[in-house]
């Protein structure tokens, strides 16, 4: 299965719309484009001008409020006070790279490696999830000799040469390269008992496995990011990921468990996506949600896989690590645990989609809601058939943007309403929401 869209292409603004465009709109979609070109991406038919956000709200030109649902990049919530002063304190002091011993920055990695299981010793610290995807396909090919992955089939890692490759979702085309086999996302399906996706995942990740080793390529490893977000949230049962783990470290191969999206409490069981599953990877990578805002990025992992990798590259990274991110990064770890937000995060989620299962008794436009704490995703199907419309989805995702919500999409399809507010989204927030959703499902044209 190929995706109907490239994921930068789910939810985008249409370059070809433009002239549809009025007043400043307009003007600052042609500046954006001329500096940007064929690069540029924006949301929705009418993109917006943001110029402020504080907590779960965005704030336009206009001074129109917005509830953000969708990005995650502010875990703890937009601007947040403690993570603003503990980055303005730091860059006050000194903004330096990491070949100097400094305090805030060795404290930080101690604290974040204390999170994760203890075989994983080791933290270096990058700038984006992309880096961070991009050095730990690397360190699972120094590792096993091997060039093979294995991913899902709309799965998405980031944007480095080495991690499109792994990102079917980012391929125009739909081909992987040939060191690459995708296996289904794991949807259940009607009938299933206990243990059937488990069982019926392992078996295609086997399959692969044996598939990489008769071409020659060898297996060098799974990644997954743990909640399945790009192919469309698929979250439950936890522990359905191990039996596929197991199966790949029995083959020698290296699993990597992508945190950037479902890392830093999201899933609202634990920090870690992870360990819903009970596995224990044997690399983490972290991204977005760090810093809240400040970009970095991180890969965390076992000593010996690391040493092997240095024995043959000098690695270094200017920015990554450096001492405003640890600060950034200490900040929000503090105001995670301080204010509660995996415990909001499992409770608020958990009435989210309660909410939305109500509403989806009404409403046959809606199909399954999926997740895990405050990471969600909705299917938008045809009435009738029930199949995926994303075209329908399109239109929904506008309407909420009319009505000052803010959403994205996701799934091979599009389909799939991606529902992924700030930590410190509230039973408000999830009521206003839901009761935005409904409007748009009974007045579409509103």
């Amino acid at each position: 299965m190929n995706p109907t869209k490239p994921i930068l292409a789910l939810n985008a603004f249409d370059a070809k719309e433009a002239e549809g465009l009025v007043g400043r709109t307009a003007e600052m979609v042609e500046r954006r484009r001329a500096t940007a070109g064929a690069s540029s991406v924006l949301f929705y038919r009418e993109p917006i001008e943001m110029v402020r956000a504080s907590g779960v709200f965005m704030y336009d030109r206009a001074g129109e409020r917005y509830l953000d649902v969708y990005n995650n990049v502010p875990s703890v919530g937009h601007c947040h006070p403690r993570v603003v002063e503990a980055i303005a304190r730091q860059a006050g002091e000194m903004a330096i790279h990491t070949r100097y011993l400094n305090d805030t920055v060795q404290g930080y990695s101690e604290a974040l490696l204390a999170t994760l299981p203890a075989s994983i010793g080791n933290l270096v610290m990058t700038c984006t999830g992309s880096e961070s995807n991009d050095l730990a396909l690397r360190l699972a090919m120094a590792t096993t000799g091997a060039r093979g992955f294995i991913v899902t089939e709309t799965a998405y890692h980031g944007n480095t040469s080495l991690v499109t490759e792994v990102s079917p979702s980012s391929l125009k085309g739909g081909a992987v390269p040939p060191h690459v086999r995708v296996v289904p996302m794991p949807a259940e399906r009607d009938g299933d008992g206990p243990g059937d996706l488990a069982a019926r995942f392992a078996g295609a990740v086997a399959k692969a496995i044996g598939e990489l080793q008769a071409s020659g390529h060898g297996l060098a490893g799974l990644i997954v990011d743990t909640i399945f977000s790009s192919d469309g949230v698929f979250a439950d049962p936890p522990g359905f990921l191990k039996p596929a783990v197991e199966a790949v470290q029995a083959a020698g191969g290296i699993f990597i468990a992508d945190e950037v999206q479902p890392g830093f409490g999201r899933t609202g069981a634990g920090l870690w996506g992870f360990a819903r599953h009970g596995v224990t990877p044997d690399i983490v990578t972290m991204g977005k949600p760090m810093g809240n805002g400040y970009p970095m990025g991180g890969v965390a992992t076992r000593a010996d896989l690391l040493e092997r990798f240095c024995e043959s590259v000098g690695y270094f990274n200017t920015f990554g690590g450096n001492t405003v991110a640890a600060a950034a990064g200490r900040a929000v770890l503090e105001v995670i645990a301080g204010e509660g937000l995996i415990e909001n995060a499992e409770a608020v989620g958990g009435y989210l989609r309660a909410g939305l299962r109500q509403l989806a008794g009404r409403r046959p436009e809606i199909g399954a809601v999926r997740g895990a704490g405050l990471f969600v995703g909705l299917d938008i199907v045809d009435p009738d058939t029930r199949a995926p419309d994303a075209r329908r989805a399109g239109a929904v995702i506008n309407g909420l943007r009319r009505r000052h919500v803010l959403v994205g999409a996701a799934g091979p399809f599009g389909h799939t309403l991606k529902i992924r507010p700030p930590l410190c989204f509230s039973r408000e927030h999830a009521e206003m929401f839901v009761a935005a959703l409904a409007d748009v499902l009974e007045r579409p044209a509103g």
